[in-house]
């Protein structure tokens, strides 16, 4: 679908839902340029997501298709509390068809802490808000 097919909902990303989240491998490990380590297992990964999610104002996607043989790529710009994110997510699948690794890289930095002090807050109480930035980090 290109950019001019788009409806208004689709361009804003609403409507738009990652296929490999209900279909993780039981080890899937997720890196970030926002994080700290790599958070492992899929209910880590699809947890991470989800909250990532709620904090996008919306997505416009530029891409979101299969790439080479076993990898899927999502390009989209966003913006958190007013703030312009561009990202790109890369998904390595493996034999069995599961999404493995995934990699994800927010820009610019500025908006990356932001996005990483953001996240701290919503994992907050949890193992895996150690993988975020919080307030009193030193970046």
């Amino acid at each position: 679908m290109t950019s001019t097919e788009r409806s208004d909902t689709d361009r804003q990303g609403l409507s738009y839902y990652p296929w490999w989240l209900d279909n993780l491998a039981d080890d899937a490990t997720l890196e970030g340029a926002a994080m700290n380590g790599t958070a492992r297992g899929a209910e880590a990964v699809r947890t991470i997501v989800a909250k990532a999610r709620e904090l996008y104002e919306f997505q416009d996607f530029s891409y979101a298709d299969v790439f080479g043989d076993n990898g899927f790529l999502e390009i989209y710009d966003s913006s958190i509390q007013g703030e312009p994110l561009k990202v790109v997510v890369t998904v390595t699948r493996n034999a069995a068809g599961q999404a493995q690794d995934l990699a994800v890289l927010h820009r610019p930095r500025n908006s990356l802490l932001l996005f990483s002090r953001l996240m701290h807050e919503k994992c907050a109480g949890t193992p895996l808000a150690a993988h975020f930035l919080s307030d009193d980090s030193k970046a």
